[in-house]
């Protein structure tokens, strides 16, 4: 096993699957790249059918094609295996799934306050003391992601910074800035989680519809 180290094309191309539709800024933060260098990339890959860009809801972003997420897989399948990394990375995904569907049942708590008569009724946020709990949970969970990103990252170098960003999102949501744990468009608890699940998937090439 060797540590490795995934080149800027390769980190664009994943930027891109893991964001799911997102502007070139936010494709280049994703793995902290010059903005002009992946402007760049993404219009060679583009011209080679593995990303598009499209409108959607009055903003514009890059996605991925069928043919450029197959070639993300292949880009993947052969960083893991020549850095002999698949069964360190297995062992962390076997791990991380209970924590995943804990991490669910808790963003479900935070979207959902069951009310009398009403059990499916939205979260308002004017229960603090319900809010405070959930927020615990979030805490805990952070807190056992991090040793799995050491361990992700002592074989893949792009594993890194999945447990910063998750704090800095709760941090918020402490402040009192509830779009921090499920908000979309910005780094928020469920964004990041959702980003390392995908991350997982895709080195291990299983399909999120197939796993176990």
């Amino acid at each position: 096993m060797s540590f490795a180290k995934s080149g800027p094309d390769s980190l664009t191309l994943h930027a891109v699957r893991l964001l799911g539709f997102a502007d070139v800024r936010r494709v280049a933060r994703r793995f902290q790249q010059d903005l002009h260098e992946s402007t760049e990339r993404l219009l060679d890959m583009e011209a080679l059918g593995w990303v598009t860009r499209s409108e959607f809801g009055g903003t514009s972003g890059w996605s991925l094609t069928e043919r450029g997420r197959a070639e993300g897989e292949r880009r993947l399948a052969l960083e893991v295996d020549t850095a002999g990394a698949r069964t360190a990375v297995a062992a962390v995904h076997e791990r991380f799934l209970p924590l995943n569907g804990r991490f669910q049942e808790t963003v479900t708590r935070w979207q959902i306050r069951p009310l009398p008569g009403v059990p499916m009724a939205a979260n308002d946020h004017t229960d603090h003391s319900w809010d405070d709990r959930v927020l615990e949970v979030l805490g805990s969970l952070g807190r056992r992601l991090r040793p799995l990103e050491t361990e992700l990252t002592a074989v893949l170098a792009r594993f890194g910074g999945y447990s910063d960003r998750f704090d800095l999102a709760l941090d918020q949501a402490v402040r009192g800035e509830a779009r921090w744990v499920d908000g979309v468009g910005i780094d928020s608890c469920h964004a990041v989680w959702m980003q390392l699940h995908e991350d997982l998937l895709a080195t291990l090439g299983i399909d999120r519809g197939h796993e176990t």
